[in-house]
């Protein structure tokens, strides 16, 4: 599956949504366009999210829906992109994307970017001159490691590159910009013939991977590093920090150094995409047993019943498409709106600590 190269394409996608939400409107998927001048393909000035829809008896099921537009918010806030969707609007709208796309589950994808004014158009850095344009695709989507690698982990290598200071590019905003220093991990990794990197803060303390928060095992304990290690806030890392809590496993977030991962009984990360899989070696050392381990199995066994509504979650954690009322019969509906003022009541909170892709 992955080659030295690192151009092996590794993620299945069979079927892609044949529409697409743009500004309060659905569009089909070959009018998504922007302009080869726009801000964002020079100065990487957009900021998105990774939702998946899961397949239940009940039918599709969106997994934790408005924790991940509120991140979308977030991101927003922080880079000044002033805009008038609201939480309940994006959330409708990847509801609605889902109903027309006919899957029983996938991964949605919203984004939100600064454009271009081909009228009047401004091509230096500074954003606020370029418009703001905000859409949402899905696809269908496999398993982001590897189908085996639920079951059997993935083998990983810690970076040489160091993920992003906190200071210099906010890591709590899931931008754009800030995935070309995770491109860089991810490429050093596979051509390193591994799945995966796993990158240091400036401190040298583990961070994360190019696309997943990551857990450690020793004893019964299971750690995890805190925010200040430069992390982003994960969805799935904080229902796993969640799912912990109901089975009685005693979680903490720990600063973790690098040795720490070579002695560990069990590695594994977390993330929308890559839900939850297990680390099988770092560096060419073997983790454990070099299996996933009993804590790993209860965590994955409760996360996939809970994600296929077999069993109950802490909260109310999946969005089911079929129960929702249409678009059509809600208040904003889905007429076009301007995405350029923002009022007090549209603007999002800031982050907590509990809320990965």
């Amino acid at each position: 599956m992955f080659s030295k190269d690192g151009k092996v394409k590794d993620v299945r996608t069979p079927r892609v949504c044949d529409v697409v939400w743009h500004d309060g409107e659905f569009i089909n998927w070959n009018d998504a366009k922007v302009h080869v001048m726009s801000h964002v393909l020079h100065y990487g000035s957009s900021i998105f999210e990774g939702i998946r829809c899961y397949s239940t008896k009940q039918g599709p099921a969106v997994f934790r829906l408005r924790e991940h537009m509120q991140r979308f918010l977030n991101s927003a806030k922080i880079y000044r992109m002033d805009h008038a969707l609201t939480l309940d609007q994006l959330c409708d709208a990847a509801v609605e994307l889902v109903k027309r796309s006919g899957m029983d589950q996938c991964y949605l994808r919203p984004i939100l970017f600064r454009s271009l004014d081909e009228g009047h158009p401004a091509f230096g850095v500074n954003p606020f001159p370029n418009p703001l344009a905000c859409y949402i695709g899905a696809w269908d989507w496999g398993k982001y490691l590897g189908d085996e690698a639920i079951e059997q982990g993935v083998d990983v290598c810690v970076s040489t590159w160091n993920r992003l200071t906190p200071n210099s590019m906010p890591a709590m905003a899931k931008r754009g910009a800030n995935y070309m220093n995770s491109q860089l991990n991810k490429m050093e990794a596979l051509q390193k013939g591994s799945a995966e990197g796993i990158a240091l803060d400036d401190r040298g303390y583990v961070s994360e991977g190019s696309g997943e928060n990551i857990f450690l095992v020793t004893g019964d304990v299971v750690l995890t590093p805190p925010l200040s290690s430069s992390i982003l806030p994960g969805i799935t890392r904080d229902s796993v920090i969640q799912i912990c809590q109901e089975l009685g496993i005693t979680i903490k977030e720990r600063t973790i150094q690098r040795a720490a991962l070579y002695v560990a009984d069990v590695l594994f990360f977390t993330a929308t995409a890559a839900e939850v899989t297990p680390i099988r070696s770092v560096d060419r050392i073997t983790v454990g047993s070099g299996g996933r381990g009993p804590i790993t199995a209860k965590i994955q066994k409760l996360f996939f019943e809970i994600t296929k509504g077999e069993r109950k979650a802490p909260g109310d954690w999946l969005t089911y498409v079929n129960q929702q009322k249409d678009a059509s019969s809600t208040p904003e509906g889905f007429t076009r709106r301007s995405l350029e003022t923002a009022t007090e009541d549209t603007a999002p909170i800031l982050f907590t600590a509990a809320a990965r892709d």
